[in-house]
């Protein structure tokens, strides 16, 4: 009886420790680095926008992807900030959602701070959307810019269920009810209806791109074919203001913004211990929940990329 007691205490005892080590690895230590971190304190806000650009920052097919909930409130606390004085987008993106996008370029636009945009590698599509309502934009003369246009497409098999012989019972409520769906080929009056929403979604595209910008309305749509381009072209169209690096950026904000020294506060998304493990989970959800129902419930999906 006295064996079965010490090993339960010792049993305990080790729990305890485990549990000790624990919350001074992955609570108290991250805390502390919080706490001192430098960082934390500067006069220029520093916003990543890396990634595809979604809502909620969902999987995007193993890409990464940022949210535009979270962009939006990182703009609006460093336009809040009294010691911010200037706002840098460090962009890398390809685009993503309309919606997500315009929502984060009216944020730029609202914001009381002057804002500067630096596309590093990618400024594509929702990427350019958001940088032409910045003040200013840098581009490396290589980055991939522009790329002003909509996408919406998705596969149809209907040919391959016939040959293996499945059908396609449509029971819908409204004509256009099952429009997009892949297990039946895409009638013409549906395609032209498609295709009117895409390229109303160009034209405020283009709208606001020349706005932006201060461009005319022509010099806009010629650019606006989804071609992309180099950074030195698109300083060439007037798509974007300065080639550049980092370095370019901080000589812009000091002679333009009267700053003697640039030190950033970067605003991103902590991500902790409980993030990574719901993230692997969420991750693998996801890719079962592809398999079993990307052929069931398949929506259009239309993205600035």
């Amino acid at each position: 009886m006295k064996k079965k007691v010490e090993k339960a205490s010792n049993t305990k005892r080790v729990l305890l420790i485990i549990l000790t080590v624990f919350i001074f690895i992955f609570i108290f230590i991250p805390v502390v680095i919080n706490l001192f971190d430098g960082s934390k304190f500067g006069n220029v806000a520093l916003i990543p926008i890396e990634g595809v650009i979604t809502g909620s920052g969902g999987g995007s097919f193993g890409a990464s992807t940022l949210s535009s909930k979270d962009i939006v409130s990182f703009i609006e606390a460093a336009s809040e900030s009294n010691q911010v004085q200037v706002i840098v987008l460090e962009i890398n993106s390809p685009g993503g959602s309309a919606v997500a996008s315009d929502e984060i370029a009216s944020a730029v636009k609202k914001s009381e701070k002057p804002v500067v945009a630096y596309i590093r590698e990618v400024g594509a599509s929702g990427g350019y959307w958001i940088a032409s309502a910045s003040d200013h934009i840098i581009a490396n003369k290589m980055s991939i810019t522009g790329s002003i246009g909509v996408i919406s497409s998705y596969l149809e098999f209907s040919g391959l269920m016939e040959e293996y012989g499945i059908g396609y019972e449509r029971l819908v409520a409204g004509s256009k009810k099952d429009i997009g769906t892949p297990f039946r080929k895409l009638q013409l009056d549906e395609k032209d209806l498609l295709q009117s929403k895409l390229d109303k979604i160009h034209d405020y595209f283009i709208d606001e791109i020349a706005e932006n910008r201060g461009l005319s309305m022509s010099q806009v749509r010629s650019a606006a074919t989804g071609e992309f381009f180099l950074g030195v072209e698109a300083k060439q169209r007037g798509l974007i203001d300065e080639l550049g690096n980092k370095d370019t950026v901080e000589d812009y904000i000091k002679r333009e913004h009267k700053l003697t020294d640039v030190n950033y506060i970067t605003y991103q998304k902590e991500v902790g211990l409980i993030d990574v493990l719901s993230g692997v989970a969420s991750e693998f959800a996801f890719k079962i929940g592809q398999g079993i129902s990307s052929v069931i419930g398949q929506k259009h999906n239309i993205a600035l990329i």
